[in-house]
């Protein structure tokens, strides 16, 4: 992972620059970057859109962008030196002489860099037009430097295995593979990318990691808000496909991937891919025994009535949509074998909470077991956010004369070692600037989570569930996730 401030000149070009992710995440990504010094002494933020604009109207569109989501405040001098590296440039997503005029402007960079400079290419756009911009980008050749030009492509990834696959060889024909840099950014979190060092990196814990000893996984997340202005897009995508068949399943790669021999990314990239090969199958007739899925109705929170799925506007009324899924794997590999990882994700949901718990398994018999206290199950939880730290659950003796025990915890918190510690989108582009592809995916691991949710997809995709909405907005979710770990002797944490 990057450490040294780079050094190429560097170019950026943002597809869908006026669009919610750049205002939100990439101008404020680059800006702290910027401010952090983490960016080369010469670079060019790209910024395409299709209206006709200036430049100093964009830039001060994105100031004001700036002042509500970086996370470092904006300062007059240091809004003034970065503004100066970003011009916008009229583009047309579909017209060939559009990207003739782009290379034409990279060309005049590369003349005032004195050298041709690496090329960053953000595809912050719908996937419908990747394959309009490749096709364009090949024709022109204005990313035609393996070693040197790189495309940032955003989930989701395709929206089936069969369509991911198609992307892919559509991608290979203009891109070679360690140019492509599929982006998903929970493998940004400071938490997540801390996994590897908290299981690596310690003797105390690698032994402990295995079916000997862990029961059970789990791994939440859960969001407060609704579809809100992403109604269009999640109808068509639901809770399976937006959160799990990606987010959910790099996680699980994290916290069950073996041990690698390095730190280079094609290693780590392999023994993710060796998990998700090892994840079992659900058969279509076995799709209602591993997984739950749900809608949220309307309800009361905090006093306050909020609309149920079907009630949002742009949402059909008989909508077959999960905005909930609960799954539960298995891991056919020696280290995980019969050890449940359950997984779940739904919008509107009691809190905004993601985490992961590792429960240890009981101890066979224990001196403690008659005695007056009941014995708590050890726990690791790993707080994704909205806080960040790691958690150890055990027990202790109650202090006093008797010999009573309580369970304690034992917290490392990632805010109390690093205030404003950078945002995910921050560490994701330096990597992608730097040329590290550890934390991103490959064609292979896209197709093999694809494939993992296969059968769940099509079965849930073909037959409608009846019980919709089946739970309350502000809720934990349908009752039958609770029965999905509870058949095991489980339950959500």
């Amino acid at each position: 992972m990057s450490e040294d401030k780079i050094k190429q000149p560097t170019s950026i070009i943002i597809f869908g620059a006026t669009g919610d992710l750049a205002k939100r995440k990439l101008f404020p990504a680059f800006y702290n970057l910027f401010i952090d010094d983490r960016l080369p002494e010469q670079f060019n933020i790209i910024a395409l859109g299709r209206a006709e604009n200036t430049d100093e109207n964009f830039r001060n569109h994105i100031k004001e962008n700036l002042e509500n989501f970086s996370r470092k405040k904006v300062t007059s001098k240091e809004w003034e030196d970065f503004q100066k590296h970003i011009t916008y440039f009229q583009h047309q997503l579909d017209e060939e002489n559009s990207y003739i005029n782009l290379n034409q402007k990279l060309e005049s960079y590369d003349q005032d860099y004195g050298t041709r400079g690496n090329r960053l290419f953000y595809l912050s756009i719908a996937p419908d037009f990747v394959s309009v911009i490749s096709g364009h980008i090949k024709k022109t050749s204005i990313a035609s430097d393996p070693a040197t030009d790189r495309i940032i492509i955003e989930k989701p990834f395709g929206h089936d295995k069969k369509s991911a696959i198609e992307l892919n060889d559509l991608l290979s024909q203009t891109f070679e593979e360690e140019q492509i840099y599929r982006i998903d950014h929970y493998l940004g979190k400071e938490t997540v990318q801390n996994i590897l060092a908290f299981r690596f990196g310690n003797s105390i814990f690698e032994p402990l990691w295995n079916h000997r000893h862990i029961e059970s996984v789990q791994i939440t997340v859960a969001e407060e808000v609704g579809v809100e202005s992403r109604a269009s897009f999640y109808e068509q995508t639901g809770a399976l496909r937006d959160m799990i068949q990606n987010h959910l399943l790099q996680i699980l790669c994290m916290v069950a991937m073996e041990a690698p021999e390095s730190l280079e990314s094609g290693e780590i990239r392999d023994r993710k891919v060796d998990v998700l090969k090892s994840i079992r199958r659900i058969s279509s007739d076995k799709v209602d025994h591993y997984a739950v899925r749900g809608q949220y109705g309307e309800s009361k929170i905090d006093g306050v009535e909020s609309k149920g799925y079907r009630q949002e506007e742009g949402i059909a009324k008989d909508s077959n949509t999960e905005t909930f899924a609960a799954i539960k794997f298995y891991l056919d590999n020696e280290r995980w074998q019969d050890v449940p990882f359950y997984v779940r994700t739904g919008k509107k949901m009691k809190e905004k909470h993601s985490y992961i718990t590792i429960q240890f398994r009981p101890l066979p018999h224990s001196t403690f077991s008659d005695g007056p206290s009941q014995l708590s199950a050890n726990r690791l939880i790993i707080n994704i956010q909205p806080s960040m730290d790691i958690r150890l659950q055990f027990m202790s003796k109650k202090p006093g004369l008797s010999l009573d025990l309580q369970p304690v915890e034992m917290v490392f918190n990632d805010f109390a070692c690093q205030e404003n510690s950078p945002e995910a989108y921050e560490t994701l582009l330096l990597e992608a600037l730097s040329g590290d592809l550890t934390l991103f995916m490959r064609s292979d691991q896209v197709e093999e989570a694809w494939d993992v949710v296969k059968t769940i997809q099509e079965t849930w995709e073909s037959t409608k569930d009846p019980s919709f909405p089946n739970y309350e907005a502000g809720s934990w979710g349908p009752k039958d996730s609770n029965a999905l770990v509870e058949r095991q002797g489980h339950k959500w944490v």
